[in-house]
């Protein structure tokens, strides 16, 4: 009688794809405004900076974050957005931001 093997061996364990690590899971999720497909970014694949709509404040590389664009399949590579985990999560809840310049009176 052989010994149980409790590992399997390494040529069962399929490779990770690093593109699909580095780019994250997709996802349908539906919302109010409709259905988004959105796909988790982790902090190793986040290089580059962007700013996230919820809060308008940056994303730097290194953080994670998710990206979001309608399900439907009318937009295009310009309809993503890269959000904040939690203001993605927390949309529904939050009224939208006003975007004020520099020299705009704070009342009214």
């Amino acid at each position: 009688m052989s010994p149980r093997r409790n590992r399997p061996r390494q040529a069962e364990i399929p490779p990770l794809a690093s593109e699909r690590a580095r780019q994250g899971v997709e996802s349908v999720q539906s919302w109010r405004d409709g259905e988004w497909q959105v796909r988790g970014i982790p902090g190793g694949g986040a290089v580059k900076t962007y700013r996230c709509p919820g809060c308008d404040q940056e994303i730097r590389p290194g953080v994670a974050h998710v990206v979001a664009w309608p399900a439907d399949g009318r937009g295009d590579l310009t309809d993503r957005r890269h959000w904040h985990t939690g203001c993605w999560r927390a949309r529904d809840r939050r009224a939208p931001g006003i975007q004020r310049s520099r020299n705009a009176p704070r009342h009214g």
